[in-house]
């Protein structure tokens, strides 16, 4: 069945490694609204970048997108934004 509405997050987590486990456990709490996370950091030789940014698409249930979204945002160090797209 087609989503009703594309639902994205855009997750800025600073610090990765002193805030990766309470991000992860909202990833995981959350999990059966999400469909599809990609990760990104900076990388390269000798370097690896404290900050991240996970993208989120989710199903079309705003109301659990709208809870992870406060959820995040909730945790000192993570900027949460988002975008909602509804089909033609």
């Amino acid at each position: 069945m087609p989503l009703s509405k594309h639902i994205i997050l855009a997750v800025h987590i600073t610090d990765r490694t002193a805030h990766v486990a309470n991000v992860q456990e909202l990833f995981t709490k959350y999990g059966c609204a999400i469909r599809t996370r990609v990760g990104f950091h900076d990388t390269g030789e000798g370097y690896c970048s404290p900050n991240g940014l996970v993208v989120l698409e989710m199903t079309d249930d705003e109301e659990q997108a709208d809870k992870l979204v406060a959820d995040l945002n909730a945790i000192e160090g993570v900027e949460t934004k988002k975008m909602t797209f509804d089909p033609p």
